[in-house]
């Protein structure tokens, strides 16, 4: 269908507040780019700036697809329809509003629902799929996105996110569901075994104490230590705070101006902790209280990020990548010492994140995964060593900001990497070091590894065009150097090939639009669309012998690919 006829089709059948708002739009462009596609449901679920439109974030677009899933549920027949779904939603506007009409939908097609009577972490969406044994799971949220996104991110019955071939199955679903026609009023009786349920403390505790089980040093003496932590206007302030709590910490200080759910997030740009921006007021309470450390959470509290104070004093943002060796050095280093590293310990990453995490593990003795980009991957590979016995997951990570250790949860979660941060602080501060010092440290027994994730935005049908057309550009005419630096291999993940001097391979890795070149000296380069923005993503990971020489590298590489981007 032409999206005229979407349009109109919307004009006449959507109720009032919608059809005022498309009749207020007097733009041809900004028409088509609202109906051009529906929004497209991914293997994670939708994501998309909140408006009225099939290509836009509403209660239409979330009544559709929760219908798709309720097909695939009842297709699967009387046990997973008892088992349920369980739905959670952050701080976001429209997150309530699209939660509750998950489960109105959900119900009125007579299955089991759960839902969270305000706002929780992802994460305590996974770990309450697993803890209910419930089928599925619906998360409302668009993670770090700036403040016009929304999301509707859904997950399988082992807390992950769903595999493709499930995903595929329900976007068939999806596509055959009619928009206007999806049930949502509650029937007169509901089959045995289906209810709606609130969930509360009893789930919140059981999470709390899985979180804290993770804890390596439990009886280190944290008084005295103080944190600044910012949740971001999202829905980490109450976990993290009840952990750093649990596990000692008395002296946390919470930036007030962030503290409060605000969907509207007015402190920020966009509550994403990989910002500096993000952390401003975070930094001048930490000085008028003489803090180290800093923690900040996104939205859904997924995401991490911390700023340290270095050796002159200045408050530095630590990288995704920092964070990562810093967590991987210290969780293996220290389970090594106290007797609780497996010995068939496995961590596992993506080929975007820092190569420092791949040689700490080497020094441990702790056999590395390189995954595809996303935190699915990651939870994929947990309920594989589940199933093979061949190793013992200790720690997940990604460059994005996302860890997690155990597997109570097969999702990064903020609320155990913040206890893990705060721990890890307090412990090298008792040998008089920061966070910062033993980075510089790292970076002396590893070599000097240096990152950077830009991206570049391209909005509407026009762009993603652009974003298409540039992969095949570089995959037609593949590049052999970048900067006077040749390319010893490339990996096309959508073709599933490596090359390597004109000899040919299958990966293994599962098929992506990914495109990734190595140097003979361990750096990188991938880029690849992204699966949840408007954006093309290139991710430059250098490795050398010192930072002079990682510059250098760095500095002449980003020039010449710009050349080509532009």
């Amino acid at each position: 269908m032409e999206y005229t006829a979407k349009y109109q089709e919307w004009l006449e059948k959507a109720d009032t507040d919608t059809v005022a708002e498309l009749k207020g739009i007097t733009n041809q462009s900004e028409i088509e780019d609202r109906f051009y596609r529906d929004l497209e449901f991914g293997t994670g679920g939708l994501r998309g700036v909140m408006g009225a439109g099939t290509n836009r974030m509403n209660r239409y677009m979330v009544g559709k697809a929760t219908q798709g899933l309720c097909e695939y549920i009842k297709e699967q027949g009387v046990e997973a329809i008892r088992r349920g779904v369980v739905i959670a939603y952050d701080s976001r506007n429209n997150s309530r509003v699209f939660a509750k009409h998950t489960a109105n939908v959900l119900i009125a097609n007579g299955i089991n629902t759960y839902i969270y009577e305000n706002l929780r972490p992802t994460p305590m969406l996974s770990f309450a799929v697993r803890h209910l044994h419930a089928f599925a799971g619906v998360v409302i949220t668009a993670s770090h996105n700036p403040a016009e996104y929304n999301g509707y991110k859904v997950y399988f019955e082992d807390g992950g996110q769903l595999p493709p071939s499930v995903s595929d199955k329900i976007i068939q679903y999806i596509d055959r569901a009619d928009t206007f026609s999806v049930p949502e009023e509650m029937p007169a009786e509901l089959p045995e075994g289906v209810a709606l349920h609130e969930i509360g403390e009893e789930v919140d505790v059981a999470y709390l104490e899985n979180v804290k089980a993770q804890a390596i040093h439990k009886d280190l003496d944290k008084k005295g230590y103080k944190l600044v932590y910012t949740p971001l206007h999202g829905s980490g302030n109450i976990p993290v705070r009840r952990i750093l709590a649990m596990t000692g910490f008395e002296d946390v200080i919470t930036v007030p101006e962030q503290t409060e759910p605000d969907g509207d997030f007015p402190t920020v740009k966009s509550p994403n902790p990989e910002n500096h921006e993000c952390f401003a007021l975070a930094i001048e309470l930490a000085k008028k209280n003489d803090c180290d450390l800093i923690i900040g959470t996104d939205p859904d509290s997924d995401r991490v990020g911390i700023v340290v104070k270095n050796s002159d004093g200045d408050y530095v943002t630590m990288t995704g990548n920092q964070v990562g060796a810093l967590l991987t050095d210290y969780v293996l280093a220290q389970r090594k010492a106290n007797g609780t590293l497996p010995k068939d310990a496995a961590v596992v990453s993506t080929i975007v994140t820092s190569g420092m995490i791949e040689a700490i593990c080497k020094k441990y003795g702790v056999t590395y995964f390189a995954t595809l980009t996303g935190f699915k991957f990651i939870g994929e590979k947990i309920h594989e060593f589940e199933q093979n016995h061949r190793h013992t997951f200790v720690l997940g990570l990604e460059e994005s900001y996302g860890y997690l250790a155990g597997t109570y949860a097969r999702d990064k979660d903020a609320v155990v990497a913040s206890m893990l941060i705060a721990e890890m602080a307090v412990f090298y501060s008792k040998q008089g070091k920061t966070l910062y010092d033993v980075m510089q440290e790292l970076y002396k027994t590893y070599g000097y590894f240096m990152e950077e994730t830009v991206s570049v935005t391209l909005k509407g049908k026009d762009g993603a065009e652009k974003i298409q057309a540039l992969m095949k550009s570089f995959r037609d005419q593949l590049p052999t150097a970048f900067g006077g630096y040749p390319i010893a291999r490339v990996n096309d993940y959508l073709l599933s090939k490596g090359y390597t001097g004109g000899k040919e391979e299958a990966l293994t890795l599962p098929k992506s639009n990914v495109l990734q070149f190595l140097f003979d000296n361990g750096s990188g380069f991938v880029i690849r669309p992204s699966g949840t923005e408007p954006k093309i993503k290139l991710y430059y990971l250098i490795c050398e012998d010192s930072r002079e020489h990682a510059k250098k590298m760095m500095d002449a590489v980003k020039e010449d690919i710009g050349k080509i981007i532009q």
